[in-house]
């Protein structure tokens, strides 16, 4: 079994390519699952304020064992918050039982509020000081992260946004590599594989590698350069979807894949939600 691989972000940042994502799990499931997580080999965890379990994340994280400087802690800024970053990651903090997050994500632009580039201001002000080591958005759009760009001169390391065989948002990606932000997906197995599981090609791999399906799926995005957080809090399938380093699709597997995409959005529209 292969190490599992680290990506590099353009502020030097070094990130685990593959972690756990905690979203809709109870601040007791999230105990649990990230302790099994930990054991399995994820030094990742990805949570947020709007998940309602930085509780139970910081519970983890103390109770495990493991360095801190081993971890990458990844927490968000709400909507409701984005006047107020400063006292919102101060409140993730002392949830997080931490002295600082690895990642802080700006959740959603919210255009009809108007309130993202201040709140990106108050973000860069936040790892001026320290208190978070990398700053990114999740769910921009191009035009949202341009205007970040044209009017505060500092790119977010990172977009995560929904992205799965469904969805798989080409045109953003190359978007985001050309201006060096590194593509995060999340819902990554379509919530759950639903229409992804099922796909003979899909099916085709996982008897060719011997992996499940979401084996096959990870895989995927790892060999297309995303960092992916699939979502569980069963033991078993913390560990199989670890279980992802000893084999690699290869090109042609990777366009098979790519024929998938069907512009099929799961999650809601970035441009309309939150307003």
């Amino acid at each position: 079994m292969t190490h599992p691989t680290v990506i590099k972000l353009s502020d030097g940042t070094l990130m685990p390519q593959l972690g756990l994502g905690v979203w809709k799990a109870s601040n007791e499931e999230v105990v649990t699952a990230i302790h099994k997580a930990l054991d399995v080999g994820y030094r990742s965890i990805d949570t947020a304020a709007a998940y309602k379990n930085e509780e139970g994340v910081g519970k983890a994280i103390a109770s495990s064992g493991v360095p801190r400087d081993e971890l990458f802690i990844t927490t968000k800024l709400w909507n409701d918050d984005q006047q107020r970053p400063a006292q919102a990651l101060k409140e993730s903090l002392k949830k997080l039982q931490l002295d600082y997050v690895d990642l802080y994500l700006m959740h959603w632009p919210v255009p009809a509020i108007d309130h993202y580039v201040e709140a990106w201001q108050g973000m860069i002000a936040l790892q001026q000081q320290g208190l978070v080591k990398s700053i990114g958005v999740c769910n921009f759009q191009i035009p949202h992260l341009q205007r970040l760009i044209d009017e505060t001169s500092v790119a977010p390391v990172i977009n995560q946004i929904e992205l799965h065989p469904l969805m798989q948002q080409r045109q953003l990606h190359a978007w985001n590599a050309t201006h060096k932000i590194q593509t995060e997906s999340w819902s990554p197995l379509a919530q759950g594989g639903e229409g992804v599981f099922d796909q003979k090609i899909i099916r085709s791999l996982a008897d060719k590698y011997s992996k499940t399906p979401a084996q096959i799926v990870i895989r995927w995005h790892l060999d297309s350069g995303l960092v992916v957080i699939p979502k569980s809090v069963t033991p078993s399938r913390i560990a199989e979807n670890f279980d992802v380093w000893d084999f690699r699709l290869d090109k042609d597997e990777l366009a098979e894949i790519a024929k998938l995409d069907a512009g099929k959005r799961l999650g809601p529209d970035p441009d309309q939600f939150g307003g």
